[in-house]
């Protein structure tokens, strides 16, 4: 029997969902993990504007701990740190290359490296800004893992130096996630959950705010924080700041539809699935999303996702599309979430990749030491 792996993972958040989408991507994976068997240590820096918004203090499915600073880390997880099988470190962690550093002079069994922000991460590395990741600790990982996929694997390895770039997708957790009861239904005819970003906003604009204006008659949601006082809201849509992750399947399944919308980077380089497209799917809401390479090899476009270039398409969706085949991408989308893209589907990717590198590693040592 194969025993179970012992795994660190050091990242931007487990216990708080506020502002950021890193939160639910490590809780379905962990809870993968968990469930087949592994044990995980996850460690979070203590920032206070996640101390403020804790929705998961104590997670059940690993051990969990805060730290203060780099020092702190090292004195009382060092020893651990040491002797896990893999030591991962997600993207966005505060002061992470430093951390990054720190660690690798630890000497780990093994070092990777999980980018939930795979082309924003590319782009800041261009843009010179090294304070999570520095261009020179690509190849310092035995796997660099990225939520992105497709060609962005190859541009890891060919231009970055990765020595060896593997496609982790986000998951769902589908206890977590699943058609809801739905009295009332629909609540909403439309609705987007994501934080703002300045390179997503004219998507929201184009997709959700404009057909708004244009269809006064129905109704939109709009939940996410950080967006800013001057966004031209129309009047039949209705804004919710935060929403925990506790709410996202009442949410979802309170709409007719769900948007989608990617940020121009990921847009750019493609293969890059957002989480909220699996939550949806789980939740059996039909997704409208813009358009990226890649995303027909994640949901078959007309199949399991609409596709929308403009205003005009989601008015269509919205005013034109029939009942049954508004319910049939629905079905399709679940179905696929539910078969390739849970957590602990993405835990198994997870333990084998790990495990064929550790294979590997120690067969270098055995012909280097032969």
């Amino acid at each position: 029997m194969t025993r179970p792996l012992e795994i660190v993972i050091l990242g931007l958040s487990l216990s708080s969902s506020w502002g950021n989408g890193h939160a639910t991507t490590f809780r379905a994976l962990i809870g993968g993990l968990a469930a087949e068997g592994h044990r995980v240590l996850f460690l979070e820096r203590d920032m206070p504007w996640y101390a403020a918004h804790r929705d998961l203090p104590e997670p059940g499915f690993c051990d969990f701990a805060l730290y203060d600073d780099i020092p702190g880390l090292l004195r009382d997880h060092g020893a651990r740190l040491r002797a896990a099988d893999a030591v991962i470190v997600g993207s966005y962690v505060p002061e992470g290359a430093a951390v990054i550093d720190a660690l690798a002079a630890l000497g780990p069994r093994m070092l990777c490296f999980y980018d939930i922000d795979t082309p924003v991460t590319m782009g800041l590395l261009d843009a010179g800004e090294h304070q999570y990741l520095a261009p020179r600790q690509v190849p310092v990982f035995d796997i660099y893992f990225s939520f992105s996929g497709g060609e962005v694997l190859r541009h890891l390895e060919d231009v970055r130096g990765a020595r060896r770039a593997e496609a982790l997708y986000c998951s769902v957790d589908p206890a977590l996630y699943a058609p809801p009861e739905r009295p009332g239904w629909p609540k909403w005819d439309l609705g987007y959950l994501g934080t703002y970003s300045p390179d997503r906003q004219p998507g929201l604009e184009a997709l959700l705010l404009e057909p708004a204006r244009r269809l006064p008659d129905l109704r939109f949601v709009v939940a996410g924080s950080r967006f800013p006082e001057d966004v031209d809201w129309p009047g039949n849509v209705e804004r919710i700041e935060h929403l925990p992750p506790a709410g996202h399947a009442a949410f979802y399944g309170q709409q007719r539809f769900t948007l989608n919308i990617t940020r121009a980077a990921m847009r750019a380089m493609g293969w890059s699935p957002s989480v909220r497209l699996f939550e949806a799917g789980a939740c059996g809401t039909p997704l409208i999303s813009d358009r990226w390479q890649g995303l027909d090899e994640v949901l078959p476009e007309g199949r399991a996702v609409l596709i929308a270039d403009s205003t005009e398409d989601v008015i269509s969706a919205l005013t034109d599309l029939p009942e049954a085949r508004r319910s049939a991408i629905a079905a399709a989308a679940r179905g696929l979430v539910l078969q390739r893209h849970t957590g602990r589907a993405r835990a198994v990717e997870l333990a084998r990749a790990l495990r064929a590198q550790m294979a590997g590693a120690d067969g270098g040592r055995v012909a280097a030491s032969g």
